[in-house]
């Protein structure tokens, strides 16, 4: 994290950035791009991780085959909406 964030960058991709660490550690990355995003900088995590997006993000943007399925609001997303949008469900079909 350290490396990545050196040099204060305008926009931080995160892609997967959990995968194969401890728990300490998911602790710890997610308080840094927290920290980072609360500082004014732009994160955008990719991660297939649900409860990681629900925790990270202010939007959910949800991608099937090349398409946008729905985008859900922070606070507003459920794993079984978001699990239904990335079976290519859009969010109004979810909804209804």
């Amino acid at each position: 994290m350290a490396r990545e964030l050196d040099g204060g960058p305008k926009l931080l991709l995160a892609c997967q950035p959990t995968r194969g660490v401890d728990i300490r550690g998911i602790a710890f990355i997610h308080q840094c791009l927290l920290d980072y995003r609360e500082a004014g900088g732009a994160v955008l995590v990719i991660s297939e991780e649900l409860e990681e997006l629900i925790a990270l993000s202010d939007r959910i943007v949800v991608l099937y085959d090349g398409r946008v399925t729905g985008e859900v609001a922070r606070g507003s997303a459920e794993i079984e909406e978001l699990g239904r949008m990335m079976l290519g469900e859009t969010r109004e079909e979810v909804a209804a």
